[in-house]
């Protein structure tokens, strides 16, 4: 089953921008729930992107460098169902 990890809710200010620093992993690696995929800065604030779930990353979406906002869907992980 393929599982999307999308940007979180940022909190309940207003960010003008997020960007994704860079990617902890690589297409084709395994990963448990939990595990950091990528870090994430704002302006106020850097923190890390957890697996939501264990599994394969089978796509990552956009690049490193890249301003993404809430709800943006960063990669793709192929989870046992």
């Amino acid at each position: 089953m393929r599982t999307p990890v999308p940007v979180p809710p940022l909190g309940e200010q207003k960010q003008t921008e997020t960007l994704l620093n860079f990617w902890f992993v690589e297409e084709g690696q395994d990963v448990n729930e939990g595990d950091d995929l990528a870090e994430l800065v704002t302006d106020k604030a850097a923190f890390n992107l957890p697996a939501p779930a264990a599994g394969k990353v089978v796509k990552l979406l956009v690049k490193a460098g890249a301003t993404v906002k809430p709800g943006d869907v960063l990669a793709e992980l192929e989870c046992p169902e």
